[in-house]
């Protein structure tokens, strides 16, 4: 198992860092002066100049890219001077000549906008994003399976029918449609009868006074972002868990069991569906880092200030490092889920070879 978990660490690094090379370098290369970004419009020429020599804007692309790789990396090198440690948050381990060794936290620079670090204002979504993901994902789970089974079980009925139609249209419809639909609907229209207010489910709890800055989270409101977001992986694992059951349900050992008397529950709880469950969980895994990855417009609609707000109004001011910080993370995402669906597979089958 730890050669088996150590050769997909290892697969999810190099994934990693060729990510970083490869959106790093289109950044890198946009047509936008990163030092004017951090000054405004209305700044000197000389500034300027000290500015992208402070950035490293006027090395070289490879060397650029080096430079953040090493800024990432938490065993990094770094000319010794002023400030050094405080910046970077850096503990020596070495020194040769000029040149210091030492470890750190992966540092994703500073935001041009605001001047604030990028992994505080990432620190400070993720959580939103995490929340709002994991609501979407235990909505499919929990309607997604059932409704599966009812389908596999209602063959060719109408209940089969039904949820067959529904499911392709949930899966057919963007999470941003429903997204508009569901808020315009029944944050807006029935908000007199529902209650549930569009401004996501995060608020804070005072704009003034000892309060100020304190969030709390009001779960209502998290209920509408969630049903946009789970709608679609509700679609697909509805139609995953009917197929695999439709499957496990003609095999000999279901005969089998039939024949031996067992009740029809049992057969289904026991037997067939704990067979029917690898690539729902496949889907389930999936899903869950595309959630994490694809709230953007559903958190934007719904003033839902997590990851995805984060990205696109940094992508709209061109804030650079704060767009690089949050492919970065993206990507870590898929590859830490991946990560833990290879293992989950590795410990329901130890044949899988590592």
């Amino acid at each position: 198992m730890l050669a088996f978990v150590s050769k997909r660490l290892l697969y999810g690094i190099a994934v990693l860092i060729l990510v970083t090379v490869l959106v790093s370098s289109i950044i890198y290369l946009a047509p936008v002066d990163a030092a004017r970004l951090t000054f405004g419009q209305r700044t000197d020429a000389v500034s300027l100049d000290l500015k992208r020599q402070e950035l490293g804007l006027d090395q070289p692309l490879p060397v650029q890219l080096l430079w953040y790789l090493n800024d990432l990396s938490p065993i990094s090198a770094y000319r010794d001077r002023p400030g050094i440690r405080e910046t970077y948050r850096f503990l020596p381990l070495l020194t040769i000549a000029q040149w210091q060794l030492g470890i750190k936290p992966p540092y994703l620079r500073r935001s041009y906008q605001s001047g604030r670090r990028v992994s505080e204002l990432l620190a400070k979504a993720i959580p939103r994003t995490l929340l709002l993901a994991t609501a979407a994902i235990l909505l499919a789970i929990a309607l997604g399976i059932p409704l599966g089974i009812l389908a596999a079980l209602r063959y060719r009925n109408a209940a089969d029918h039904i949820i067959i139609t529904a499911s392709t249209l949930g899966y057919s419809t963007p999470s941003y449609v429903s997204a508009m639909l569901l808020a315009l609907v029944f944050g807006f229209a029935l908000h007199d009868w529902t209650g549930l207010d569009v401004r996501g489910g995060i608020t804070q709890l005072a704009t003034s006074g000892p309060d100020f800055g304190r969030e709390v989270i009001v779960w209502k409101n998290l209920l509408l972002p969630s049903i946009a977001l789970g709608i679609r992986p509700v679609a697909i694992i509805a139609q995953l868990t009917r197929s695999a059951m439709l499957d496990v349900l003609s095999a000999d050992y279901i005969r089998t069991a039939r024949a031996k008397g067992l009740s029809h529950h049992m057969i289904v709880l026991r037997h067939a569906l704990p067979n029917a469950l690898n690539p729902v969980i496949t889907a389930i895994s999936g899903w869950f880092a595309a959630l994490l990855a694809g709230a953007f417009f559903v958190e934007n609609v719904f003033a839902f200030q997590g990851l995805g707000s984060l990205t696109v109004n940094a992508l709209l001011n061109i804030d650079l490092p704060v767009v690089l910080g949050s492919v970065i993370v993206t990507a870590l995402f898929f590859i830490l889920v991946n990560l833990l669906a290879d293992i989950l597979y590795r410990i329901a089958n130890p044949t899988i070879s590592p």
